[in-house]
């Protein structure tokens, strides 16, 4: 059996390279050029700004791990259907290709640099609590929550499948004081891409900015009980106008009356232990 080297045959391998790169080039080129959109990967932009960061580094990854997966795939074939073998020779080999080991080691440094920082950018933004005057005290509680507004006489408490309403204004900054009574518990609304952890004896603190207006909703994400899979909550955002004219509601002596009964079942959840359900809360609701 003959196993000499082959001689070299057809261009180099650089020329050969720079045709792979070619054609992986024109496809993605004329991606560009038609100014399509980018995929949104299955995610959900959101409604507030940092949702809206956070979809877009999920956008800026999946197009990055697509670019980079799919000239692996091409190296891949190229080296199958290229170097196939045939009878039983071995190909000419070839080692130390100095400039070629420099790119493929300083590139994946680049991009792990570059992913490293735009994920960084993106986390200072969901984790930013700039100044604000509307905070709203959000408590959670087996099996419901109680939304309390600093400041404000305004209040909203539900268990289970009364959904309490968090009220807040569009295009505002809205400081979120997140607490738990009893157990570990999750404050999550999808359309906002956020969630946090409710925990008993922590206070987490964070911030909201909204810029649609609508009902979204949220839900308790954290096993909790056994009524956890029933412990949702509603996120209404309105205008400027609309939220003033919500809290003013709370001025009138039955918006004062309503809200000092509220408080009081706030105050009786929060040490009960076990869901209180009155009817002061939005409803008899009875299991």
């Amino acid at each position: 059996m003959d196993l000499t080297p082959l001689p070299p045959k057809g261009a180099s391998v650089k020329s050969r390279l720079a045709r792979l790169a070619g054609v992986l080039t024109i496809p993605a080129a004329g991606l560009v050029l038609s100014g399509c959109t980018v995929p949104s990967f299955y995610a959900k932009e959101g409604v507030t700004e940092t949702s809206k960061s956070t979809f877009h580094l999920w956008q800026g990854f999946s197009v990055a791990a697509a670019i980079i997966g799919g000239f692996t795939a091409g190296l891949i074939l190229w080296a199958v259907i290229r170097y196939r073998r045939k009878g039983d020779a071995i190909p000419k080999q070839t080692q130390y290709h100095v400039p070629l080991e420099i790119v493929y080691t300083i590139v994946p440094i680049l991009i792990v640099i570059g992913l490293f920082v735009a994920t960084i950018v993106v986390e200072n933004k969901v984790v930013a609590e700039p100044p604000t005057t509307t905070a709203i005290h959000a408590n959670a509680f087996q099996w419901g929550w109680g939304f309390t507004y600093e400041n404000e006489n305004a209040i909203s408490v539900g268990s289970t499948t009364e959904e309490p309403t968090m009220v807040m204004p569009v295009d505002t900054d809205v400081k979120i004081i997140l607490t738990s009574t009893d157990v570990v518990h999750g404050f999550y609304v999808k359309d906002f891409n956020f969630s946090r952890f409710a925990l008993p004896g922590v206070t987490n603190t964070f911030s909201l900015h909204a810029v649609k207006t609508g009902t979204f909703s949220g839900q308790c994400t954290q096993m909790c009980g056994l009524y956890h899979s029933i412990m949702y909550f509603k996120v209404k955002v309105v205008s400027q106008s609309d939220y003033a004219a919500w809290l003013a509601t709370f001025n009138t002596p039955y918006g004062k009356a309503k809200a000092d009964a509220a408080k009081k079942v706030l105050a009786e959840q929060m040490t009960a232990r076990v869901p209180v359900k009155p009817e002061a809360s939005g409803g008899t609701n009875k299991l």
